[in-house]
C-alpha cells in the first residue's frame, strides 16, 4: 500500500512540475503567437497587405517612424482591421477567462459565461433600443445591450438568493432568466420588427465584430484586464472551490463574499463584451478545458493561459468569418458554434458514466 502511495505521489508531483514548466514556456511563446496572429490576420482580406506594411503603419501611429504606404492602406490597417482584430483578441480572452471562472465557481465543466442569462438580457436590451426606440435615440445598441445584461444579471442574483444562493440554484436561476429574456426578445422581433431590422438584429445577436472601433477596444480591454487582476488575486480561493464550499470555508475563505465578487466580475466582463460584439458562444465553454489540458487546474497558471488561448482562437475565427464568403461576412458566433459543438460533444462523451 505504501509503495502504491509513493508512486501516486511521485506521479502527482511530476504532473505538477510538468504543468508549471509548460506554463513558464507558454507565456512568452503564447504572447509571440498572439502578436504574430494579429499581424498576419490584418494582412488577410481584399486589400493585399504585408506584415511589414502593417508593422510600419502601427509604428507610424505610435510615433516610431514613417510608413511608406498610401493613406487608403493606412486607413485599412489602422481604422478598420487593427481595431477589429484587437477586439477579437480581447473578446476571446475575456470570454475564455469568464468560462474558466464559472466552471470552477459552479463546479460544472459545462458552465460558460452566458449561464447567468447575460446574453439573453443583452439581446432584449438591444432590440428594445433598435426596434422599439427605447431611450429616444440617446442611447445606442451597445448601451442598450449593456443595460439589458446588467438587468438580467440582477434578476438572476435576486432569484438565486431567494432560492438559497447555492451554485445549483444560481444555474437554475440563470436558465430561468435566459428563457424569460429570450422569449421577450423573440416577442419584440416578431411583433414589431420589419425584415431589415430583423436581419440586422439577428446578425448582431450571433456575434459581429464588424463595427469595432478604438473606443470598443479600449473599454473592453480595460474591463478585461481589471477583471483578470481581480480573479488572479482570488486564485487561491478558486483553487479551494474545487474541493467544495465546505472545504473552502474550512480553509478560512469567505465563500459567499468570494462567490459574489467573482459572479459580479464575470458578469461585468461578459456584459461589456456582449454589448460591443454580440453573443459569441462556445468560447467560454470549450477553451478553458483546452487550457487545463496544457497547464493543469491551478488558477494562477490557468487564467493567463486561458486568456492567451482564447485571444488567438478568436482572432483566427474572426478572420475566417470575414473572409471565407467574401464579400459577405459570417457572424462570428456561427463559426465558433461550428467548432464548439463538436468539442462540446467530446466533453460530454469523455464525462459519461453512471449517474
Amino acid at each position: 500500500m505504501s509503495s502504491g502511495g509513493r508512486v501516486g505521489g511521485g506521479d502527482g508531483s511530476s504532473g505538477r512540475a510538468g504543468s508549471a514548466t509548460r506554463a513558464r514556456l507558454l507565456a512568452p511563446v503564447g504572447i509571440a503567437v498572439l502578436v504574430l496572429s494579429i499581424a498576419v490576420a490584418i494582412t488577410i482580406g481584399p486589400a493585399d497587405l504585408s506584415v511589414g506594411e502593417v508593422a510600419a503603419v502601427v509604428a507610424q501611429h505610435l510615433g516610431l517612424g514613417d510608413a511608406d504606404v498610401s493613406r487608403i492602406r493606412d486607413g485599412i490597417v489602422w481604422d478598420l482591421r487593427l481595431p477589429r482584430t484587437l477586439l477579437a483578441a480581447v473578446c476571446g480572452a475575456g470570454l475564455a477567462i469568464c468560462g474558466a471562472i464559472m466552471q470552477s465557481l459552479l463546479r460544472n465543466p459545462l458552465a460558460d459565461p452566458f449561464v447567468l442569462g447575460i446574453s439573453s438580457g443583452a439581446s432584449t436590451g438591444a432590440v428594445l433600443v433598435v426596434i422599439l426606440g427605447v431611450g429616444g435615440g440617446i442611447i445606442g445598441l451597445s448601451a442598450g445591450a449593456f443595460i439589458g445584461a446588467v438587468v438580467a444579471f440582477a434578476a438572476v442574483l435576486l432569484l438565486a438568493a431567494g432560492a438559497g444562493g447555492t451554485p445549483d440554484r444560481v444555474v437554475l436561476a440563470g436558465v430561468a432568466a435566459t428563457q424569460l429574456f429570450s422569449a421577450l426578445t423573440s416577442f419584440i422581433v416578431t411583433s414589431s420588427a420589419d425584415a431589415e431590422q430583423t436581419r440586422g438584429v439577428l446578425f448582431w445577436l450571433l456575434g459581429s465584430l464588424g463595427g469595432a472601433g478604438w473606443n470598443d477596444v479600449l473599454l473592453c480591454g480595460v474591463v478585461c484586464l481589471l477583471g483578470l487582476v481581480v480573479c488572479l488575486g482570488l486564485a487561491p480561493a478558486l483553487d479551494a472551490f474545487a474541493f467544495g464550499e465546505d472545504a473552502a470555508a474550512s480553509l478560512g475563505i469567505p465563500v459567499r463574499w468570494v462567490r459574489l465578487v467573482l459572479l459580479c466580475v464575470t458578469a461585468l466582463i461578459t456584459a461589456t463584451l456582449v454589448s460591443a460584439a454580440g453573443a459569441i458562444g462556445f468560447v467560454g465553454l470549450v477553451l478553458p478545458h483546452a487550457a487545463r489540458a496544457i497547464v493543469g487546474p491551478g488558477h494562477r497558471r490557468l487564467l493567463p493561459t486561458t486568456a492567451l488561448v482564447g485571444a488567438v482562437f478568436l482572432v483566427w475565427v474572426d478572420t475566417v468569418a470575414r473572409t471565407v464568403f467574401e464579400p459577405q461576412e459570417l457572424p462570428v458566433g456561427v463559426v465558433t458554434a461550428l467548432v464548439g459543438v463538436p468539442a462540446f460533444a467530446l466533453i460530454l462523451y469523455r464525462r459519461r458514466g453512471p449517474a
